[in-house]
């Protein structure tokens, strides 16, 4: 079991019924990034594109909830402070974050971002994630550009 920042006992090993949910949530988020992805084909081309296309378009995040960690022509590093339904959600249900972001978000993201460019490549740092930090960091890169690297 692990905790969160607020003491509460986080689930790693959900139950079949909040694996259900949680799969609920996956199917809903992946309906959305599938038609949305229908509009924006290929329609990125730079990281400054991801910025914009992926986490203010898509995600339908705020500027000032989104903190640019780096930003260069091959690598955009994020850290994410906005009010998210998964974290929401995996806290109501006890699931640890670290299952269900890798489960919903980290599925349709990666599904996204290659939707967008087939070169991109989505990374979360797990050992960076709400409720354990104080945000969510991610790396996008483009492939080729760079040897991979863990965030």
């Amino acid at each position: 079991m692990n905790t969160s920042s607020s003491g509460k006992v986080l689930n790693p090993k959900p139950s079949i019924l909040v694996k259900l949910i949680l799969y609920i949530g996956l199917v809903v988020f992946y309906v959305y990034g599938l038609a949305w992805c229908l509009l924006r084909r290929n329609s990125v081309r730079s990281t400054e594109d991801v910025l914009r296309v992926f986490y203010y378009d898509f995600l339908r995040l705020r500027r000032e909830h989104v903190v640019v960690e780096k930003l260069t022509s091959s690598e955009l590093v994020t850290v994410s402070i906005n009010p998210c339904p998964i974290l929401r959600l995996s806290l109501l249900l006890g699931v640890d974050t670290r299952y269900s972001c890798r489960l919903i978000s980290e599925t349709v993201c990666r599904r996204v971002l290659k939707c967008l460019n087939q070169d991109l490549v989505f990374a979360r740092d797990y050992n960076y994630i709400r409720p354990y930090s104080s945000g969510c960091r991610e790396r996008i890169y483009f492939a080729g550009t760079r040897s991979p690297k863990q965030v």
